[in-house]
């Protein structure tokens, strides 16, 4: 059988990788899918460096539509990253019968809707392992291996660079500034992290995850997220102490109401397996109403982790691609006609515990004050110690029960107006999953 012929879009870390691991294990990957899969073009910035890794055999161009355009590629795998220029390539692909790998996460949390309309119309496929949590199978996962059960949450620390911040600051004492900067150093954190240390980044994979486990579309405008860059090395101390630690966390489930889709610093117990995971690997916990609870552990990122997931898509491309379209498992899991439009929650009506820090100056009567008003909002106070900060000024820190968050936005609101309040209150959730 005549082998697959394969396009590259971008040939930087993730595509210099797959270059690698279809010639490095050519030959168990043609046993898996059934035919060879070859690199038949690439679309590069830097043509002489393209030539020295793929050599003379292989067409080298700056045009990606070139690529795209070609009569001879059967799948096109778009690794340039952005939502403009891939997005063009992409339905350009499509709109040519060609299928698509990607591991554009953005791109697809943004504008995954229509890709996969376009997609579905042209009765061609669109392959995105590589988007979630680099070499772990979880996208696979969720939508093969647990399509028996009802998802009911997951939550998941799927961007290594925060996850490498947060364990240096508790392991080190470090500032989040300082941990940053040794990211950087590292290449874990980009010159500009802020899609990594706000949150976007996980976000994007979250709402991709959420579309998987329920059904619903594709909606990154709604997802709640909240990054790292204001987490003080004082936090992860008292949430050690309190049995806790911080982990940067996107959390997605399923309530009567809606579906919660969130993004932030979260205090876990530290025997929970989440707490556990250390520099840079991701984790991702799936609880199905049939299985349980399932975790999924591994590299998040990555070079070869990432090519891994981009080859896997295109032996499952090669393996179903002269199967009827109506015989594939579909994108996000559910047939096109069964997605539901179920809303996403506000953040106000999330229920969660929560992680409260303020200072306050040292007199009798403070405490009593701020419990006097988290009761008039009808929140109740688990745990709670106190510690000196200087001569005439204490932290207080709380944890509470199950609150609904627009109580405890209610409540911030008036504490934060109190006399003796020396500073904005600090506020983390708390999850116990």
């Amino acid at each position: 059988m005549s082998p697959i012929k394969v396009g590259v879009l971008g040939l930087g870390v993730v595509g210099g990788g797959t270059w690698k691991v279809l010639n490095q294990n050519a030959e168990e990957i043609a046993r898996r899918a059934g035919r060879r899969i070859e690199v038949a073009a690439v679309a590069v910035r830097d043509v002489e460096k393209a030539r020295r890794l793929v050599g003379d055999d292989v067409l080298v161009v700056t045009d990606g539509m070139e690529v795209v355009n070609h009569p001879d590629i059967d799948i096109v795998v778009e690794l340039i990253g952005g939502n403009t220029v891939a997005r063009d390539l992409i339905l350009a692909a499509i709109a040519n019968g060609k299928h698509v790998v990607t591991a554009n996460k953005a791109l697809l949390a943004e504008f995954g809707n229509e890709i996969f309309a376009a997609a579905l119309d042209k009765g061609v496929m669109v392959a995105f392992e590589a988007a979630v949590a680099g070499g772990i199978p979880i996208i696979k996962a969720i939508r093969e291996g647990l399509t028996a059960n009802r998802i009911q949450w997951l939550a998941g620390i799927i961007n290594g660079t925060t996850n490498f911040i947060l364990s240096e600051m508790l392991a080190t004492g470090q500032s989040f500034d300082e941990a940053l900067a040794d990211a950087q150093r590292l290449g874990y954190a980009e010159a500009d992290p802020t899609f990594d240390i706000e949150g976007i980044d996980a976000a994007h994979k979250l709402t991709l995850l959420a579309s998987i486990a329920f059904g619903i579309p594709v909606q990154f405008d709604k997802s709640h997220t909240e990054g790292i860059s204001g987490l003080a090395q004082e936090d992860l101390a008292h949430a050690e102490r309190l049995g806790y630690r911080i982990k940067l966390l996107g959390i997605t489930r399923r309530r009567p109401e809606g579906i919660e889709l969130r993004v932030h610093p979260t205090l876990v117990p530290a025997d929970c397996v989440l707490a556990n995971v250390h520099g840079a690997m991701n984790a991702v916990l799936v609880s199905g109403d049939v299985v349980g609870p399932t975790l999924y552990y591994g590299q998040g990122a990555g070079e070869l982790p990432t090519a891994s997931a981009v080859v896997a898509d295109l032996v499952d491309v090669t393996r179903l691609q002269t199967a009827d379209p109506g015989h594939r498992v579909p994108y996000l899991a559910f047939q096109p006609d069964a997605m539901v439009d179920t809303p996403i929650l506000a953040m106000a009506d999330v229920q969660s515990s929560y992680y409260l820090r303020l200072r306050v100056q040292d007199r009798p009567g403070v405490l009593a004050d701020v419990a006097r008003i988290l009761s008039e909002v009808g929140i109740s106070i688990g745990s709670m110690f106190q510690e000196p900060h200087g001569e005439t000024e204490a932290d207080i820190i709380f944890l509470t029960h199950q609150a609904r968050e627009g109580d405890i936005d209610s409540a911030l609101q008036r504490i934060a107006g109190l006399p003796f309040v020396h500073s904005g209150v600090t506020r983390l959730r708390v999850e116990t999953f």
